[in-house]
């Protein structure tokens, strides 16, 4: 698919149409195509121009300056980003995964990745090694530095990984408690949420893993047949307060006895009203210390 709506650029980006037009209008950031009907249709150039810009923007840059700058000036930008990041990394593995990602070298993927977690352990590798890779990746297909199809290829190594080591946990007792994990609709990016089922099985908690897109209904047709104690979600995409707070509230009216844990950044709480019971996760790490 390379042709969206300025619906659907909000809808990825989290920035309202209404700013987008005005970027458009007031300082020609995007150059939309036009259908025979006068409707803005963007590709997927522009959908990554817009999200070049967005990340720029959360840096401190201005949409003025940036505006003016054509699209490999805008990436060079995002470089420089990427390699502050890669001065910044403490774990020297983090280069050696994506140069292997970058070849689709199964085998030597495999084994720096084996390596760290037989040496480091599950908890450390996805602080330490992990996360930072995850960053970096985002900032690399941004920049253009990487393909889709390597960065799907790295992603789901990591997936597997963690989902050998949860595997590797023994069964948890069926009297332990149990947790519903879950992305609400519309979220996808499924790795803190595997990383908290990792850490919570490790306590002797069961865990019913539903993974992505999950919609309400489901969540609450398999709560009436597991009962759980604890349901946990994490929030990525960029959506208004508004939006997550009316999620909450649904939430909160079909699960008003259950403690619900909420993985979001600083960022995405801000203008959000929690009710009782919910709690707030800056990511699955802090489960270390959080779960009950």
């Amino acid at each position: 698919m390379d042709s969206f709506s300025i619906a659907q650029l909000a809808h990825f980006s989290g920035v309202k149409a209404h700013t987008i037009r005005i970027w458009e209008k007031r300082y020609g950031a995007l150059n939309p195509l036009r259908s025979e009907g006068n409707t803005r249709r963007y590709n997927g150039q522009q959908l990554r121009r817009l999200l070049n810009l967005i990340s720029l923007i959360e840096q401190g840059y201005r949409i003025s300056e940036l505006a003016a700058m054509d699209d490999a000036e805008i990436e060079s930008l995002i470089r420089q980003l990427f390699l502050q990041e890669d001065k910044a990394a403490m774990n020297p593995f983090v280069s050696q995964l994506i140069a292997a990602g970058a070849d689709y070298n199964e085998l030597a993927f495999q084994q720096i990745l084996s390596h760290c977690f037989l040496r480091y352990g599950v908890e450390v590798c996805y602080k330490e090694l992990i996360y930072p890779l995850l960053r970096r990746l985002g900032l690399m297909w941004a920049g253009n530095i990487i393909s889709p199809g390597q960065e799907h290829f790295i992603s789901n190594m990591i997936r597997q990984k963690l989902l050998t080591a949860t595997d590797a946990l023994p069964i948890p007792a069926s009297t332990g408690k149990k947790w519903i994990l879950f992305l609400p609709e519309d979220e996808y990016h499924e790795f803190g949420l595997l990383y908290a089922q990792y850490v919570i099985r490790k306590t002797g908690d069961q865990v019913i893993y539903l993974g992505a897109n999950v919609p309400v209904e489901t969540l609450i047709s398999v709560s009436e047949s597991v009962d759980p104690s604890f349901l946990l979600f994490f929030l990525v995409h960029r959506d208004s307060s508004a939006v997550v707070q009316a999620r909450l509230d649904r939430l909160n009216l079909n699960f008003p006895d259950k403690t619900i844990y909420i993985g979001a950044s600083e960022s995405k709480r801000t203008g959000v009203r929690l009710h009782k019971g919910m709690k707030w996760l800056g990511g699955a790490e802090d489960l270390e210390n959080n779960s009950e």
